[in-house]
């Protein structure tokens, strides 16, 4: 089971080469010219031209952030094209020109860094898994995590940790203290049932694209014991990124919920940040599947498909009750 999640988020890394895989926030800038130009090359498996690109840059103005994430790039190819030692080089090689570049400045000042650094401990942590030290990489996470907990990173960081040790343990309780709907829906309240989270926002097209295929999901499987819980999160601003306080911020997801996820009852959409934080998501939507125990089975950010989806839930609602 842990192998098939670090295969598939392999795969996830590779489709990342043609797109550039939602994160926080849309609002994150990528740069217009070296990072697509790295990107085009890797995706063809040209590590020389993206490795001449990024030393031209680096020639013609140091080791700035946005070479830092090209380099990150490096990394993240030869994980996806299965170049492990390859893949691993990389990673540390962005990692330690990111720690010089981080000293005497915060992380988020802008948005390259972040997502140069955040490559670099993914793919070295994903590497290690591959090479059977699973431990270890988890360990390193954790580590990590410790020193960034605070800042943008801490979500990435927590998704890596997941997809090595998640799934076959009891799912993390999810903090109501917050909700669209009175009373909101505990994990604890439907246990007995195969559970699927899905973690959105409201910013995001592919949480968008993934609701009708999980309305038909509910709508096949809900009688037979399957339930949707939905957690979400404010972000700062309402449409068109405009800044908006917290009273106007929750009105305008209650707004989204009613047009695209009418499927979703209004207390199974907890909005506490740390939900998404405890669950790593870094990547919207993210889909959690448990089993009528609580143990989660799939742990998946991104999109799922109806053929993949169906599969999974369909397997877990024939499989023994609770005792």
């Amino acid at each position: 089971m842990i192998m098939s999640t670090f295969i598939r988020n392999t795969r996830l890394v590779t489709a990342s080469l043609l797109i550039l895989a939602a994160t926080v926030s849309p609002a994150r800038a990528q740069s217009p010219s070296l990072i697509r130009s790295v990107r085009d090359a890797l995706a063809k498996q040209d590590f020389p031209a993206a490795e001449q690109l990024i030393a031209t840059e680096r020639r013609a103005r140091g080791v700035t952030p946005e070479v830092l994430e090209a380099h990150s790039w490096l990394g993240r190819g030869a994980l996806a094209a299965q170049r492990w030692e390859r893949a691993d080089t990389y990673a540390r090689e962005t990692y330690t020109l990111a720690q010089a570049a981080l000293k005497g400045r915060p992380i988020d000042q802008e948005p390259h860094l972040p997502i140069a650094l955040g490559a670099a401990i993914e793919v070295q942590a994903q590497v290690a898994a591959h090479q059977g030290a699973r431990t270890e990489a988890v360990a390193m996470l954790q580590k990590e995590l410790a020193v960034h907990r605070v800042d943008s990173l801490a979500k990435r960081i927590q998704k890596n940790i997941n997809l090595l040790s998640l799934e076959g343990t009891t799912a993390p309780p999810l903090d109501l203290s917050e909700s669209l709907g009175a009373k909101p829906l505990s994990l604890a309240d439907v246990k007995g049932r195969v559970v699927v989270l899905f973690f959105w926002a409201h910013w995001c097209p592919d949480c968008k694209t993934q609701a009708p295929i999980l309305k038909e999901l509910l709508a096949r499987y809900g009688s037979q014991g399957l339930t949707l819980i939905a957690p979400t999160q404010r972000y700062g601003y309402v449409a068109a990124g405009r800044e908006a306080g917290a009273d106007e911020e929750n009105r305008y997801i209650a707004q989204i919920r009613a047009t695209y996820y009418d499927f979703l009852a209004p207390n199974t959409v907890a909005l506490s940040a740390a939900n998404h934080v405890r669950y790593g998501v870094s990547t919207t939507p993210t889909l959690v599947i448990t089993d009528r125990k609580g143990i989660v089975r799939t742990y998946h950010p991104g999109n799922m498909s109806a053929q993949e989806l169906d599969a999974v839930v369909s397997r877990l609602l024939a499989e023994p009750g609770m005792p």
